[in-house]
């Protein structure tokens, strides 16, 4: 899931992109609504998580404007405004959830995990491609070999690129697809960079005898393909 982060806060806005980087997510992460509002016509985000007070435009304006754009991914206020009368102006203004400061990491990401459940994207808290089972809540993968199942955990960076493949099975997937699907806003990936993290993940389903799935399609990209 890709969240687009808004906290002008340094010692707010790292670990909170930290927690969600190792649970999975792609996380661009800002600290002003000026940067927010541009990454907003640019790409489209799975999930919004904005600091009520911003430079430049605060978080209440960004979600107006988000709404009015028609654009209907969940958004998660975060503020130290805790009064009743804040947060009724939050959820009217668009937002679909609402913690107040300081954050608790837990209960933040069991919000974002509520809140991905409501995204108009959301297709269950797993996937599967012939017999391999992806769990998106725990980034594990599942394959049954003689008569028992084999799980694995994959690390975020791994979980990542398995996601994007099973969400696109059977397609030739560019390395410029995979670099804007994956990179955070601002990474600059090295020419080697897609290939390495296809390398990395081949290993891991090695374990499980599906190393053969991810084919390379020389001169453009990869592409899932179970065997027939």
């Amino acid at each position: 899931m890709r969240i687009l982060l808004v906290e002008d806060d340094p010692d707010q806005l790292e670990p909170l992109h930290e927690a969600l980087t190792r649970s999975g997510h792609i996380v661009d992460a800002v600290g002003d609504g000026t940067t927010a509002r541009w990454l907003l016509g640019e790409k489209d985000y799975d999930l919004l998580i904005l600091d009520w007070m911003l430079p430049g435009e605060d978080g209440i304006v960004l979600c107006q404007q988000y709404r009015r754009a028609g654009k209907a991914a969940p958004i998660l206020m975060l503020t130290a405004k805790d009064t009743t009368a804040d947060k009724v102006m939050g959820l009217d203004a668009g937002a679909d959830d609402y913690l107040v400061k300081p954050v608790d990491l837990a209960e933040l990401l069991a919000r974002v995990r509520a809140l991905r459940r409501r995204s108009p994207l959301w297709s269950g808290d797993c996937l599967k491609l012939a017999d391999l089972t992806l769990h998106l809540e725990t980034m594990r993968i599942e394959r049954p070999i003689d008569q028992q199942t084999v799980s694995l955990k994959l690390a975020s960076r791994d979980f990542q690129l398995l996601e994007y493949m099973m969400r696109h099975p059977r397609q030739i997937l560019t390395h410029d697809q995979i670099e804007q699907a994956l990179w955070e806003w601002g990474e600059e990936p090295e020419s080697n960079a897609v290939a390495a993290r296809v390398k990395r993940l081949r290993q891991r389903l090695k374990e499980i005898g599906v190393e053969d799935w991810i084919e390379t399609v020389y001169g453009t990209g990869y592409r899932l393909e179970p065997p027939a």
